[in-house]
């Protein structure tokens, strides 16, 4: 099978991804419009492998989403909290730009993003008025997937 080797990148090139990300955020585009001072919803929905934020208004309509990959992470990288970190900073700013002040939150999932979401949300300066755990749980429903055997 071969020798696995580990390629390590170099400060230059951490310092290169860092400001792809960065210019992603800077260059969204908002077309809608609200009133100012409504509410808002946002759904944070962690995988393993992704976080997907959805800002909705109070009845639901989708005002802008975003996620790991379309801020610019790319494979593994997505599933990290520093990605779930990155995205939430993100609907943050759009809550600005529309003029939302006060947010539900519903969090889905189990995945690394979830925690960090939560917290960069509550860092930005918004006012969270419920926080609710909407991840389905089986009632012994359906028979899992057997485990891999590595």
């Amino acid at each position: 099978m071969g020798k696995k080797r580990v390629i390590e990148k170099t400060e230059k090139e951490l310092l290169e991804e860092r400001d792809k990300v960065e210019q992603k955020l800077k260059k969204e585009i908002f077309t809608k419009t609200l009133q100012e001072g409504l509410n808002g919803q946002i759904y944070i929905y962690s995988t393993y492998n992704n976080t997907i934020i959805t800002l909705t208004d109070k009845q639901g309509n989708v005002l802008l989403w975003r996620t790991a990959g379309s801020i610019g992470f790319k494979g593994a990288k997505k599933g990290t909290s520093y990605a779930g970190s990155k995205v939430a900073e993100a609907i943050a700013v759009a809550c600005y730009q529309f003029k939302i002040k006060k947010v539900d939150i519903f969090i889905k999932g189990i995945g690394g993003g979830r925690a960090s979401a939560l917290k960069t949300l509550a860092n930005q300066g918004l006012l969270i008025e419920s926080i609710k755990d909407i991840t389905p749980i089986p009632h012994n429903g359906c028979r899992p997937k057997k485990p891999r055997r590595v």
